[in-house]
C-alpha cells in the first residue's frame, strides 16, 4: 500500500483568486478582491475634503463595508438552516458574493436570495427610526452635500440603495436569483438559468449604455461587472446541471504522465514539449509526493536551472478528489483556468486526473449529447 494522503471525500476548499483573507466569521472565511481594497482607497481619496471631515468619511466607508458584509451574512446563516455551507465571502467592487458549498433548491434559493436584502432594509429602518426620534428626517436635498451631521442619515440611504439594487429582477444580484428560483418552480433549472442570467446581461447593457448617455463612468463601471458576473453565473449554473448524476470517474483523464521524485527539470520540460499535458503528479514509487504545473516548471528553470531535481519545485499541498464523488462536488476546484486536481482513490492509489479543460470538453460533449436527443428524441 502506498504512503499516499489520506483520502478524503470532499475536494480541498479553493478560493477565489485574487482575493485575500482578513477575518473568519460563523466559521466563514471573510476575503477580499483586490479590486475591491483599489474602490476603498479611490473613495477615501475623493471623499475627504468640503464639509466632511477625513474621519466621519473613513467611518461612512466602513458603515457600507459592513452593511454589505451583513448582507452576505444573512445569505449565511439562512443558507446554515438548510443545511448548506458557506465556503466563504469575497468582497468585490459591486458588493459581496457568498460562495455556497451547494446549489439550494428553487425554494431555498428564494429564501436565502431575499435574506440579504432584508438585512439592508431592516439597517435603514432602524437608522431613520433612531434618527426620526432625535432631531426629525431632513429634506433628501440636503443630503446631497456629505456632512458629519448627516451621517447616519447617509448610511440609511445607502442600504436603502443597497435593497432596491439588489432586488433588480438579473442575475447575479438576488433579484435575479429570486427571480431563478420562481421560474424554478415552473421550468427546467437550465431554462431558468438562462433566463435569468440573460436578464442579467440585458440589465447590464441598458445600464452601461444609460451611463455611457450620462457620462457618468462609474454606472458604466457597475454594468461590466454585472454583465461579466450574469455571464459567469449562468456558465457555473450550467455546468452544475450538465455534470450533475456523473461522478468525477467519469470526466477524468487516464490516459497521463508521471515524474519520479529523482527527476529533473530537464526531464520535466522534455516531457512537457512531447505531450499536451502541462501538470504532472509526481511520483515516489507508486505514491504520489506531489504536482509540478507548468508555472512551477518554468519559474524552477529561471531560478534553479534545468539540473534541479523536480521535487524542489512541486507543490506538496495539490487538489485531490476521490473518483467516486459527484462531478459537481469538484467544481469549485476547477474554477479558474488550467486548474488541475488528482484523482486518488481510498488507499493513495493515483487513478486519474481532473483539469478545467477536460472538464470543459466533458461539458461540451454533454451539451451536444442532449442537443442530439432533443433533434432525434427516442
Amino acid at each position: 500500500m502506498p504512503n499516499g494522503p489520506p483520502h478524503e471525500d470532499k475536494p480541498k476548499q479553493s478560493f477565489i483568486s485574487g482575493s485575500v483573507g482578513i477575518a473568519t466569521i460563523f466559521g466563514v472565511p471573510i476575503r477580499l478582491h483586490f479590486t475591491f481594497i483599489l474602490l476603498l482607497v479611490f473613495l477615501l481619496f475623493i471623499g475627504v475634503g468640503g464639509q466632511q471631515s477625513g474621519a466621519t468619511t473613513a467611518l461612512y466607508i466602513l458603515a457600507l463595508f459592513a452593511s454589505v458584509l451583513l448582507h452576505e451574512l444573512g445569505h449565511t446563516l439562512v443558507a446554515k438552516r438548510y443545511g448548506i455551507r458557506t465556503t466563504e465571502i469575497v468582497m468585490f467592487p459591486i458588493g459581496g458574493v457568498s460562495r455556497p458549498e451547494r446549489q439550494p433548491k428553487a425554494r431555498e434559493e428564494l429564501w436565502i436570495a431575499l435574506a440579504g436584502p432584508t438585512v439592508n432594509l431592516l439597517i435603514a429602518v432602524a437608522l431613520l427610526a433612531w434618527v426620526a426620534s432625535r432631531q426629525g428626517f431632513v429634506a433628501l436635498e440636503q443630503l446631497r452635500q456629505p456632512t458629519d451631521a448627516n451621517l447616519a442619515e447617509r448610511i440609511a440611504l445607502g442600504n436603502l440603495m443597497l435593497w432596491l439594487f439588489n432586488l433588480l429582477p438579473a442575475y447575479p444580484m438576488d433579484g435575479g436569483r429570486i427571480l431563478r428560483s420562481f421560474l424554478a418552480l415552473h421550468r427546467p433549472e437550465e431554462e431558468a438559468t438562462r433566463i435569468a442570467a440573460g436578464a442579467g446581461q440585458a440589465l447590464a447593457v441598458f445600464m452601461g449604455l444609460a451611463g455611457l448617455l450620462w457620462g457618468n463612468y462609474i454606472l458604466v463601471f457597475v454594468a461590466l461587472f454585472v454583465y461579466l458576473g450574469a455571464s459567469q453565473e449562468g456558465a457555473a449554473a450550467r455546468g452544475r446541471i450538465l455534470t450533475s448524476g456523473f461522478p468525477v470517474h467519469a470526466a477524468m483523464i487516464t490516459d497521463f504522465r508521471t515524474l519520479q521524485h529523482g527527476e529533473t527539470i530537464r526531464d520535466a520540460g522534455n516531457l512537457l514539449l512531447a505531450t499536451s499535458q502541462h501538470d504532472f503528479p509526481v511520483m515516489h514509487g507508486d505514491a504520489v509526493i506531489g504536482l509540478l504545473t507548468r508555472a512551477a516548471l518554468v519559474r524552477a528553470m529561471l531560478t534553479d536551472g534545468p539540473d534541479a531535481y523536480v521535487s524542489g519545485a512541486m507543490a506538496r499541498e495539490f487538489p485531490r478528489v476521490s473518483p467516486d464523488i459527484p462531478l459537481t462536488d469538484a467544481l469549485p476546484l476547477l474554477a479558474g483556468p488550467g486548474a488541475c486536481a488528482l484523482v486518488m482513490d481510498e488507499d493513495g492509489y493515483l487513478k486519474g486526473m481532473l483539469t478545467s479543460e477536460n472538464l470543459s470538453e466533458f461539458i461540451l460533449l454533454r451539451q451536444a449529447t442532449m442537443a442530439q436527443s432533443k433533434l432525434h428524441p427516442q
